[in-house]
């Protein structure tokens, strides 16, 4: 089955892996791209990698109607529990923890993180997701900055990297170029973007950049596109 997502807006994400549904990031209520709305989404996992609002977004919401885990730092997972999420995995940076159909891994992410009402978030984190069925790989920077060690990250072979390309609050363009060469994704898809002002991005000459100084493939999509990730023959 593999990896197909669809782009809500923003960084969230509603992917399907090997069959299983797990939304990255949900900020949904607020989001003048969203795609969907949170009662419509019932995922098996979700993947939060930051205590900002427009990235906790509908998570509390959407982890007590589904009762999917949710996955991210210690921190936000003791704050999840406070405010109602029953299941929420404590991971740290460099952790693997395994949910079935998946395995997922922490890496860092540099950049800030704080709940809306500014108390500590934890470090934020991307993760590097693994398809235990089809061994497809993929790599969710979450809010970053560009840093050298996405080198390694690299070596884990990367089918499909979601970059923020937005600026200002994140790398922008020239910087989510040079994280490609590091990272080397088969694919590579641009988020953090577009949804104000500071952060207004060109997508298409971010592709035209892509495909004319990296090895991957671009696949920028409006909110509610789609992409299934194709097999390596």
């Amino acid at each position: 089955m593999g990896i197909k997502f669809q782009w809500l807006g923003h960084s969230a994400f509603d992917m399907h892996i090997d069959g299983h549904s797990v939304v990255f990031d949900p900020f949904l209520t607020g989001n003048p791209l969203a795609a969907t709305t949170p009662e419509m989404l019932s995922p098996e996992l979700i993947l939060l990698s930051h205590a900002h609002g427009d990235h906790l977004g509908d998570t509390v919401a959407i982890a007590q109607a589904s009762g999917a885990p949710v996955v991210a730092n210690v921190e936000i997972s003791k704050w999840l529990f406070e405010h109602g999420v029953k299941n929420a995995q404590g991971q740290n940076s460099g952790g693997l923890g395994d949910y079935g159909f998946v395995t997922v891994k922490l890496t860092i992410a540099f950049h800030s993180s704080s709940f809306p009402d500014g108390s500590y978030g934890g470090n934020p984190n991307g993760f590097i997701v693994t398809a235990r069925e089809s061994g497809q790989r993929l790599y969710f920077a979450g809010d970053t900055a560009l840093f050298s060690d996405m080198a390694l990250i690299g070596d884990e072979r990367i089918d499909v990297a979601f970059l923020p390309i937005g600026d200002y609050y994140t790398m922008g363009t020239a910087d989510s170029i040079r994280a490609i060469k590091y990272i080397r994704p088969r694919f590579v898809v641009p988020m953090h973007y577009n949804t104000a002002p500071p952060i207004s991005q060109d997508a298409s000459g971010w592709a035209n950049r892509v495909s004319n100084e990296t090895s991957a493939v671009p696949i920028v999509l409006d909110p509610g596109g789609e992409f299934s990730v194709p097999r390596v023959v």
